[in-house]
């Protein structure tokens, strides 16, 4: 990997490369990211639906499974994201939902990262047009084990779990969407959308470094991370690799899998 998890605006338009900017907007509350963008997005990006970032739902994979390796390179390769483009992924949340793509792709071994600020931080007019691109060849690589999480190992004493959801969802004081409120014994609550300031701008590595300390992981962990269904625990992955650790494992089953099965769930803090 030659880019770091997350670029700045100054970043991108520095560069003399010309990059693949994606808007990844994705809403829990049923509004259309598809709309949001088609309403204004940044100029030149692309729109990468949720549905290409992963696998159909069920109870016994998750909202969000990820999907077969060949499934996402097409996708990939019909946005028009080749072999050798560097994505820069944003949304209008922190980064919360586009560090599910920046995630699928660096851990396969492609140059992406998260720009920072997303689009709160661009101060130029949006464009309205819809870009579209040239289908391009993306290799079929798999899902490399050393970055993901089984249901065994998220439950596991060997590994620090964290979980990515707000805390009244860690500690199952509300359960909107999944079958059961609470969170998986032994997980510790790192709220994601904490790894950014008011402005949506991540804060400097010491400090997500010092957050993730505070939970227990230490250099040479080894961290799996969850969520709801997986999407926005990635985010906690890249802020891991810009304090400086590892990178972690992403169980993508996350509480959407785990909350079907007859397991016990812890509440509170």
């Amino acid at each position: 990997m030659t880019i770091e998890p997350v670029v700045s605006p100054e970043w991108v338009r520095d560069r003399s490369e010309p990059v693949v900017l994606a808007d990844v907007r994705f809403y829990l509350d049923g509004r259309s990211g598809r709309e949001a963008y088609e309403k204004g997005h940044l100029p030149g990006a692309i729109f990468v639906d949720m549905h290409d970032l992963a696998a159909p739902a069920s109870p016994a994979e998750g909202r969000h499974p990820l999907p077969d390796p060949a499934d996402f390179a097409a996708s990939m390769g019909a946005l028009g994201i080749g072999t050798d483009d560097v994505v820069i992924a944003y949304d209008d949340a922190g980064g919360v939902m586009a560090a599910r793509l920046v995630w699928m792709l660096r851990a396969t071994g492609h140059d992406a990262a998260l720009l920072d600020g997303g689009l709160t931080a661009y101060d130029g007019e949006l464009e309205t047009d819809l870009t579209e691109k040239s289908s391009k060849a993306f290799p079929v690589r798999p899902w490399p084990a050393t970055r993901l999480a089984t249901l065994t190992d998220a439950t596991s004493q060997n590994y620090v779990v964290i979980d990515a959801r707000q805390p009244e969802r860690f500690r199952g004081d509300t359960e909107p969407i999944d079958p059961r409120p609470g969170h998986i014994p032994g997980a510790r609550s790192v709220p994601c959308r904490e790894n950014v300031d008011a402005a949506g701008r991540f804060l400097p590595p010491a400090a997500l470094r010092a957050r993730f300390e505070a939970v227990g992981i230490k250099d040479g962990a080894d961290v799996v991370s969850y969520c709801g269904s997986g999407v926005t625990a990635c985010h906690n992955l890249l802020a891991l690799e810009r304090a400086g650790f590892a990178p972690g494992r992403l169980y993508p089953g996350s509480w959407s899998q785990y909350s079907h099965m007859d397991r016990p769930a812890a509440v509170g803090d």
